[in-house]
């Protein structure tokens, strides 16, 4: 089911795109996790004049993308491994986000059964 029908239908196991998450990230990671790193900072972006809604994990790649279309002017087909590099780190960016939103999800829904069992439990 979609997550329009899901936020109508389930909406206290749906959570908010654009939330904080409620869990600890480091919830259910014995070893811990891989923290990611921003590769651009911010004054080699303003440098770049990097637009706002680019700003993110994947910035360095779009940095080097822009930097090759300057240079090879009007030839940017030649930039196609720059492209590529963009492309995969921004797919592998939005998997990551999908993966984090699930998580979020499985846990509300977690919360949610072990609260009904605590509240049959007490009721009997």
């Amino acid at each position: 089911m979609g997550v329009p029908w899901s936020s109508i239908l389930e909406p206290e196991v749906t959570p908010v795109g654009d939330t904080e998450p409620t869990f600890d990230a480091l919830y259910g990671f014995s070893k811990g996790r891989k923290p990611r790193v921003m590769v651009a900072t911010e004054q080699e972006m303003i440098a770049a004049q990097v637009p706002l809604e680019r700003r993110d994990y994947c910035a360095h790649h779009w940095i080097n993308l822009q930097r090759c279309r300057v240079d090879v002017m009007p030839w940017v087909i030649k930039c196609g491994r720059e492209k590529h590099a963009w492309d995969v780190c921004y797919y592998e960016d939005y998997v990551l986000r999908m993966k984090e939103y699930e998580r979020e999800r499985r846990l509300l829904v977690r919360k949610k059964r072990k609260e009904e069992t605590e509240k049959q439990a007490m009721a009997a």
